[in-house]
């Protein structure tokens, strides 16, 4: 800093490159903040209207990142159970429970059937298959938001897979499924599998009012950062002007 102060232009140069980068970083959050907003107002249009869709929407390469209540028939597949671990419920630990639904129509999606908790020595819950039920009727909806990537998802020694983030197409590989859908399915609360379950639709991530605070932060820094770059520039014009024989 002693050098800045001693060369305005670099001085200058430096502040406004931070002051960008600081800036860049607000508008960022500004940007996920909106992108928030919207998917939870189409998600709430559609919890409100409820409108069955047709199943097809389930395998439609153009509403990957949309929101469709669907009813649909099958059955659930003799496939392990998928866990997503790091999942946090009321400042608990555990692990969000997926298994794979078989449409009548052969398409195969991952149900969201809820959240466990994980007791202290982190042995992984029970997931039986419930190879009785046919109907299911729920939101359709994006994977939860990714997490670090460490790998593909895991067997354990129940059979059942651990993954750190959902991705359908990992997951279908490691299953050895023609495929998976896109979107999961998260059914309606009151329809049991025994496992807490709502239609928050950013469990574990940051919500809009979080990246509003997050950008009003990164705004302020910058603000900071010309302050003072100005107040240096000030206090090294006046030692200028009282400093005989001194050269700006």
């Amino acid at each position: 800093m002693p050098g800045l102060r001693r060369h305005p232009a670099l001085l200058w140069a430096f502040a406004l490159l931070v002051m960008a980068g600081f800036a860049s970083l607000g508008v960022w959050q500004l940007g996920r903040a909106d992108i928030k907003r919207e998917m939870l107002a189409d998600a709430q249009r559609v919890l409100s209207a409820r409108v069955p869709q047709p199943a097809g929407v389930i395998a439609d390469p153009a509403r990957t990142d949309a929101y469709d209540w669907v009813e649909i028939r099958g059955r659930f597949v003799d496939a392990p159970a998928v866990l997503l671990d790091n999942q946090q419920q009321a400042g608990r630990v555990g692990v969000r429970a997926y298994r794979v639904f078989e449409t009548d129509a052969g398409l195969h999606l991952l149900v969201d059937l809820g959240w466990l908790a994980l007791p202290p020595d982190r042995t992984l819950p029970q997931v039986p298959r419930d190879a009785a039920r046919a109907t299911l009727r729920g939101l359709l909806l994006p994977p939860p938001g990714s997490g670090l990537r460490l790998g593909e998802p895991q067997a354990q020694a129940d059979g059942s897979l651990l993954a750190t983030q959902v991705e359908p197409d990992a997951i279908a590989r490691t299953l050895r499924l023609p495929g998976l859908a896109q979107r999961v399915l998260r059914p309606e609360a009151e329809d049991g599998f025994g496992y807490q379950r709502d239609f928050d639709i950013l469990p574990n991530t940051l919500p809009p009012e979080k990246h509003l605070g997050y950008a009003v932060q990164w705004f302020a820094l910058a603000l900071a950062v010309l302050v003072t770059a100005v107040l240096l520039s000030v206090r090294r014009a006046r030692r200028l002007r009282s400093t005989p024989g001194s050269t700006p």
